[in-house]
């Protein structure tokens, strides 16, 4: 029953995030809003509504260990398994230029949530901190944006537009955001039970298995979001689309989730996976800095790096 908890979960979480996503999309659309700011933030970040709410349910049963571990093993992934397979899909062009703001931002957010975590526990005053950051970074890339042109524009535009455009009808639009966030409050219940009771039955620690089964299964709107901007020929998007991510869990979640309910970090976490998340940023930010591009090879050693990384843990579980 557990596994099937895991898997009706991980069903309902990604289906109630697309439609969440999706509904909200059209919603806007409908109301005018421009592709800029849908791209930036209803895909974006709606890509991430599976994490923050699996996140926020595990903080309130009293697993503290699946909640960051979701978050930490989700940026882990993101980068060395998503962007991994992006990039072996067909090598990813990077604007060096938008690049710089938005690197800038991961690197101070990843800082940030590694500082917090080395506290031992993320209280409400500092989620109030990574909240407002995370505010601040939204409307000030939104006020530059719009006032001029760039690059870093027409990604988040181009985000917008990686969702087909179906005429706009209110009502059914309506329907479908409230059905997806249903559907993923659900999903994420059932997923937080069933990892509960996976890690009992197997006799693995809960931040074990947040890392590896719920981190990656929550991670698969941004996987899809990422192949479909490559298959499309727009690979900075799916570049993007992990930077986006990755700011929105550390800033974003934890700082909802430790607002909620002050987060307690375990020790595994602090001894090791925060490490391996710094070193996948600075791969992240290397790769795409070094020839403006991320290469076939490269993504071959993101991808090995994350089967090590998944073999590690199950070795040591």
């Amino acid at each position: 029953m557990t596994f099937l908890f895991v898997l009706g979960g991980l069903i309902a979480l990604v289906a109630g995030g697309d439609l969440l996503v999706r509904g909200a999309v059209n919603l806007a659309r409908s109301l005018s809003v421009p592709p800029l700011v849908i791209g930036l933030t209803l895909v974006g970040f709606g890509t991430s509504a599976p994490e923050l709410v699996t996140s926020l349910q595990a903080a309130l049963s009293g697993s503290p260990g699946l909640a960051v571990g979701n978050v930490v093993g989700s940026n882990i992934g993101n980068v060395l398994l998503i962007l991994g397979i992006a990039a072996l899909m067909a090598p990813i062009a990077v604007d060096t230029r938008a690049l710089w703001r938005d690197g800038a931002v991961l690197a101070g957010a990843t800082a940030l949530g590694m500082w917090a975590m080395t506290q031992g526990t993320i209280g409400r005053a500092t989620g109030a901190v990574f909240v407002l950051a995370l505010v601040a970074y939204v409307f000030t890339t939104l006020v530059l944006e719009r006032r001029r042109a760039s690059e870093t524009a027409a990604i988040y535009t181009a985000e917008a537009d990686l969702l087909a455009q179906h005429p706009t009808r209110t009502g059914r639009d309506a329907l479908l955001t409230i059905a997806g966030l249903v559907l993923t409050v659900l999903g994420a219940r059932y997923l937080v039970q069933g990892a509960v009771g996976i890690a009992a039955s197997m006799g693995v620690s809960e931040t074990v298995i947040g890392l590896t089964i719920v981190a990656i299964g929550t991670s698969m709107p941004e996987l899809v979001t990422s192949v479909m901007a490559v298959r499309r020929g727009e690979g900075a998007v799916a570049l993007g689309n992990v930077i986006g991510s990755n700011v929105f869990n550390l800033l974003g979640i934890l700082g909802i989730t430790a607002l909620v309910v002050p987060i307690q970090v375990p020790a595994q976490i602090l001894n090791v996976d925060i490490w391996v998340m710094a070193a996948a940023t600075v791969a992240l930010l290397v790769f795409a800095t070094t020839g403006a591009r991320v290469s076939r090879r490269e993504a071959g050693a993101l991808l090995a790096a994350y089967g090590a990384y998944l073999g590690w843990l199950l070795i040591t579980a």
